[in-house]
Protein backbone atom coordinates (compact mmCIF):
# COMPACT_ATOMS: atom_id res chain seq x y z
CA UNK A 1 0.00 0.00 0.00
CA UNK A 2 1.47 3.48 -1.25
CA UNK A 3 2.25 5.84 2.00
CA UNK A 4 0.97 9.38 2.22
CA UNK A 5 3.20 10.96 0.14
CA UNK A 6 2.03 8.17 -2.54
CA UNK A 7 3.37 5.34 -4.61
CA UNK A 8 6.96 4.82 -4.95
CA UNK A 9 7.64 5.10 -8.81
CA UNK A 10 8.75 1.67 -10.52
CA UNK A 11 12.27 1.23 -11.20
CA UNK A 12 13.17 4.25 -8.62
CA UNK A 13 16.41 3.65 -7.00
CA UNK A 14 16.21 4.47 -3.30
CA UNK A 15 17.96 8.16 -2.04
CA UNK A 16 21.27 7.60 0.30
CA UNK A 17 20.34 9.62 3.11
CA UNK A 18 22.38 13.11 3.20
CA UNK A 19 25.63 12.04 5.17
CA UNK A 20 26.11 13.78 9.38
CA UNK A 21 29.61 16.16 9.32
CA UNK A 22 30.64 13.95 11.87
CA UNK A 23 30.89 10.98 9.58
CA UNK A 24 32.68 12.80 7.36
CA UNK A 25 35.17 13.60 10.04
CA UNK A 26 35.52 10.17 11.49
CA UNK A 27 36.36 8.74 7.95
CA UNK A 28 38.73 11.45 7.05
CA UNK A 29 40.62 10.82 10.49
CA UNK A 30 40.49 7.44 9.39
CA UNK A 31 41.48 7.67 5.85
CA UNK A 32 44.60 10.82 6.70
CA UNK A 33 45.69 10.42 2.96
CA UNK A 34 42.63 11.29 0.94
CA UNK A 35 42.96 14.15 0.30
CA UNK A 36 46.82 13.16 -1.18
CA UNK A 37 44.53 10.42 -3.51
CA UNK A 38 42.22 13.35 -4.99
CA UNK A 39 43.83 16.54 -5.51
CA UNK A 40 41.35 17.72 -7.26
CA UNK A 41 38.64 18.29 -4.67
CA UNK A 42 41.20 21.11 -3.11
CA UNK A 43 39.67 22.91 -5.96
CA UNK A 44 36.18 23.07 -4.68
CA UNK A 45 36.61 22.98 -0.59
CA UNK A 46 36.37 26.32 1.10
CA UNK A 47 39.65 26.45 3.44
CA UNK A 48 39.39 28.42 6.66
CA UNK A 49 41.01 32.17 6.35
CA UNK A 50 43.16 31.61 9.31
CA UNK A 51 44.21 29.03 11.81
CA UNK A 52 41.44 28.20 14.60
CA UNK A 53 43.68 26.31 17.20
CA UNK A 54 46.20 23.52 17.15
CA UNK A 55 43.60 21.33 16.69
CA UNK A 56 42.60 22.91 13.02
CA UNK A 57 44.87 22.07 9.83
CA UNK A 58 45.86 24.83 7.49
CA UNK A 59 44.09 24.53 4.11
CA UNK A 60 45.31 27.20 2.38
CA UNK A 61 49.02 26.91 3.36
CA UNK A 62 47.99 23.08 1.80
CA UNK A 63 46.93 24.63 -1.49
CA UNK A 64 49.53 27.31 -1.40
CA UNK A 65 51.80 24.45 -1.45
CA UNK A 66 50.44 22.70 -4.19
CA UNK A 67 49.83 25.93 -6.40
CA UNK A 68 53.96 26.25 -5.97
CA UNK A 69 54.82 22.19 -7.33
CA UNK A 70 52.52 23.59 -9.89
CA UNK A 71 54.02 26.60 -11.09
CA UNK A 72 57.71 25.12 -10.60
CA UNK A 73 56.41 22.32 -13.30
CA UNK A 74 55.04 24.82 -15.59
CA UNK A 75 57.88 26.81 -15.24
CA UNK A 76 60.48 23.40 -16.17
CA UNK A 77 58.28 22.82 -18.93
CA UNK A 78 58.55 25.94 -20.60
CA UNK A 79 62.39 26.11 -19.88
CA UNK A 80 62.62 22.93 -21.58
CA UNK A 81 60.47 23.83 -24.46
CA UNK A 82 62.91 27.29 -24.82
CA UNK A 83 65.61 24.96 -25.08
CA UNK A 84 64.05 22.72 -27.61
CA UNK A 85 62.48 25.78 -29.86
CA UNK A 86 66.02 27.52 -29.87
CA UNK A 87 67.85 24.45 -30.91
CA UNK A 88 65.23 24.11 -33.55
CA UNK A 89 65.82 27.27 -35.16
CA UNK A 90 69.58 27.04 -34.82
CA UNK A 91 69.64 23.90 -37.29
CA UNK A 92 66.99 25.29 -39.19
CA UNK A 93 69.49 28.41 -39.72
CA UNK A 94 72.31 26.00 -40.34
CA UNK A 95 70.55 23.84 -42.62
CA UNK A 96 69.33 26.80 -44.77
CA UNK A 97 72.59 28.08 -44.96
CA UNK A 98 74.56 24.83 -46.44
CA UNK A 99 72.12 24.82 -48.72
CA UNK A 100 73.07 27.86 -50.26
CA UNK A 101 76.52 26.72 -49.97
CA UNK A 102 75.29 23.84 -52.31
CA UNK A 103 73.53 26.40 -55.03
CA UNK A 104 76.46 28.96 -55.05
CA UNK A 105 79.04 26.40 -55.82
CA UNK A 106 80.53 27.13 -59.56
CA UNK A 107 81.69 23.36 -60.48
CA UNK A 108 80.91 19.83 -59.21
CA UNK A 109 84.40 19.36 -58.18
CA UNK A 110 83.60 22.20 -55.79
CA UNK A 111 80.38 21.01 -54.68
CA UNK A 112 81.78 17.75 -53.09
CA UNK A 113 84.70 19.34 -51.97
CA UNK A 114 82.41 21.89 -49.80
CA UNK A 115 80.13 18.58 -48.95
CA UNK A 116 83.15 16.56 -47.56
CA UNK A 117 84.92 19.84 -45.93
CA UNK A 118 82.99 23.00 -45.21
CA UNK A 119 79.30 21.11 -44.21
CA UNK A 120 81.77 19.97 -41.03
CA UNK A 121 81.61 23.62 -40.01
CA UNK A 122 78.20 24.45 -41.26
CA UNK A 123 76.81 21.94 -39.24
CA UNK A 124 78.54 21.73 -36.84
CA UNK A 125 79.90 18.01 -36.78
CA UNK A 126 83.13 16.31 -36.38
CA UNK A 127 82.95 14.22 -39.58
CA UNK A 128 81.32 14.10 -42.59
CA UNK A 129 81.84 12.08 -45.74
CA UNK A 130 79.95 10.89 -48.92
CA UNK A 131 79.37 7.52 -49.28
CA UNK A 132 78.80 5.88 -52.52
CA UNK A 133 78.58 1.95 -53.53
CA UNK A 134 81.26 1.38 -55.95
CA UNK A 135 81.32 -1.30 -58.77
CA UNK A 136 83.32 -4.71 -58.17
CA UNK A 137 86.95 -3.66 -59.04
CA UNK A 138 87.24 -0.06 -58.11
CA UNK A 139 89.07 0.06 -54.26
CA UNK A 140 90.21 4.03 -54.27
CA UNK A 141 87.71 6.97 -54.43
CA UNK A 142 88.71 9.44 -56.12
CA UNK A 143 88.36 11.80 -53.89
CA UNK A 144 89.06 12.79 -50.42
CA UNK A 145 86.30 12.61 -47.51
CA UNK A 146 84.65 10.18 -50.24
CA UNK A 147 84.02 6.16 -48.79
CA UNK A 148 83.44 3.72 -51.10
CA UNK A 149 80.70 0.75 -49.93
CA UNK A 150 79.92 -2.51 -51.78
CA UNK A 151 77.32 -3.16 -53.49
CA UNK A 152 74.18 -3.44 -51.08
CA UNK A 153 75.41 -1.41 -48.37
CA UNK A 154 73.72 1.52 -48.01
CA UNK A 155 70.33 -0.74 -47.37
CA UNK A 156 72.32 -2.90 -44.86
CA UNK A 157 73.06 0.54 -43.10
CA UNK A 158 70.19 2.49 -43.08
CA UNK A 159 67.22 -0.30 -43.67
CA UNK A 160 65.56 -0.91 -46.82
CA UNK A 161 63.27 2.35 -47.72
CA UNK A 162 64.91 4.23 -45.01
CA UNK A 163 65.82 7.45 -45.78
CA UNK A 164 67.62 8.38 -42.42
CA UNK A 165 69.09 6.64 -39.80
CA UNK A 166 70.22 8.11 -36.43
CA UNK A 167 72.54 7.03 -33.66
CA UNK A 168 73.51 7.45 -30.32
CA UNK A 169 76.38 7.04 -27.80
CA UNK A 170 77.65 4.59 -30.58
CA UNK A 171 81.24 3.71 -32.13
CA UNK A 172 81.89 5.06 -35.73
CA UNK A 173 81.97 2.75 -38.44
CA UNK A 174 85.29 2.85 -40.47
CA UNK A 175 82.87 1.98 -44.05
CA UNK A 176 81.22 4.75 -43.84
CA UNK A 177 84.01 7.57 -41.55
CA UNK A 178 86.89 6.50 -42.70
CA UNK A 179 90.03 7.44 -40.52
CA UNK A 180 87.63 9.49 -38.47
CA UNK A 181 85.65 6.72 -37.05
CA UNK A 182 87.28 6.84 -33.86
CA UNK A 183 85.61 10.64 -33.52
CA UNK A 184 82.24 9.77 -33.69
CA UNK A 185 80.11 8.58 -30.81
CA UNK A 186 76.73 10.33 -32.29
CA UNK A 187 75.89 9.90 -36.27
CA UNK A 188 73.26 10.64 -38.98
CA UNK A 189 73.26 8.65 -42.11
CA UNK A 190 71.41 10.30 -44.96
CA UNK A 191 70.12 8.64 -47.97
CA UNK A 192 71.24 9.71 -51.49
CA UNK A 193 69.20 8.04 -54.18
CA UNK A 194 70.90 10.39 -57.55
CA UNK A 195 69.67 9.38 -61.13
CA UNK A 196 72.64 8.68 -63.05
CA UNK A 197 74.73 7.40 -59.86
CA UNK A 198 75.09 4.73 -57.64
CA UNK A 199 72.90 4.75 -54.22
CA UNK A 200 74.98 6.83 -51.60
CA UNK A 201 75.05 8.11 -48.22
CA UNK A 202 75.58 11.51 -46.56
CA UNK A 203 77.36 10.81 -43.33
CA UNK A 204 77.69 13.46 -40.32
CA UNK A 205 79.19 12.06 -37.02
CA UNK A 206 80.09 14.13 -33.87
CA UNK A 207 82.17 13.70 -30.91
CA UNK A 208 79.11 14.33 -28.97
CA UNK A 209 77.42 10.93 -27.80
CA UNK A 210 73.84 13.50 -27.79
CA UNK A 211 74.42 15.32 -30.76
CA UNK A 212 72.18 13.03 -33.12
CA UNK A 213 69.28 11.48 -31.02
CA UNK A 214 67.13 8.53 -31.98
CA UNK A 215 64.33 10.72 -30.80
CA UNK A 216 64.78 13.57 -32.35
CA UNK A 217 63.17 14.62 -35.92
CA UNK A 218 64.71 14.17 -39.48
CA UNK A 219 62.45 16.60 -41.53
CA UNK A 220 65.57 19.38 -41.64
CA UNK A 221 68.08 16.28 -42.69
CA UNK A 222 65.45 14.89 -45.04
CA UNK A 223 65.69 18.52 -46.46
CA UNK A 224 69.41 18.86 -46.71
CA UNK A 225 69.63 15.13 -48.47
CA UNK A 226 66.82 16.18 -51.18
CA UNK A 227 68.59 19.27 -52.09
CA UNK A 228 72.12 17.34 -52.37
CA UNK A 229 70.41 15.04 -54.72
CA UNK A 230 69.04 17.32 -56.94
CA UNK A 231 72.22 19.62 -56.64
CA UNK A 232 74.61 16.47 -58.06
CA UNK A 233 72.14 15.44 -60.15
CA UNK A 234 72.06 19.27 -62.14
CA UNK A 235 75.78 18.60 -62.34
CA UNK A 236 75.56 15.57 -63.60
CA UNK A 237 73.53 16.06 -66.40
CA UNK A 238 75.80 18.60 -67.82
Amino acid sequence: MADATGPDPIGAKPTAPPLAAAAVADYLRQHPDFLAAHPELIQVLVPPDHRHGDNVFDMQQFMVAKLQDQILKLQRQQRALITTSRANLSSQQRIHGAVLTLIGAQSFETLLQTVTTDFAVALDVDVITLCIEARAGITKAPLSGLQLLEEGEVDRLLGVDREVRLGEDIDGDPRVFGGGAGLVRSEALLRLDIAKAPPGILAMGSRKATRFRISQGTELLGFLASALEITIAQWLDL
